[in-house]
């Protein structure tokens, strides 16, 4: 398990609310663009990733983290594992606060090095399916 309870909760309640979402799009059919509403739903600003730079749910879109010009608190992951790790690399690097690796996304040595850069880290889980949880624990 990547990531206790405690760990989503300050997350989804305490870390900020700005999540970059990293392989969102305008294609409906796409993990990305439903868990994006939900976020939106619960209070949370998305920031669609992707190198189309696509305006998703209202929301400017960027092609990197690095070309996002304000600060993110979150980012969150829907690339495959192969990919996620230089994601996670590029959160570090911009300053977030917490690392979401979505569910199926998985790489250890990623999430190691997220922990040691003193970030908070999720992998192979999803907000969408946390956050409603919350009031009932």
């Amino acid at each position: 398990m990547y990531g206790d309870e405690a760990t989503i909760r300050r997350i989804l309640t305490g870390t900020g609310d700005t999540w970059a979402v990293v392989g969102l799009s305008s294609n409906r059919g796409r993990a990305a663009y439903g868990v994006a509403q939900v976020l939106q739903r619960f209070g949370k600003r998305i920031v669609p990733v992707h190198p189309k730079a696509e305006t998703v749910h209202g929301e400017q879109g960027y092609a990197s983290l690095s070309e996002i010009p304000f600060e993110v608190d979150v980012v969150d992951v829907f690339v495959n594992s192969e990919l996620a790790g230089a994601v996670a690399d590029e959160a570090v690097a911009k300053g977030a606060k917490a690392v979401w690796f979505q569910l199926g996304v998985v790489d250890e040595a990623a999430y190691e090095r997220v922990r040691a850069a003193g970030l908070d880290m999720v992998m192979d889980r999803c907000p969408a399916i946390e956050i409603p949880l919350l009031d009932r624990n």
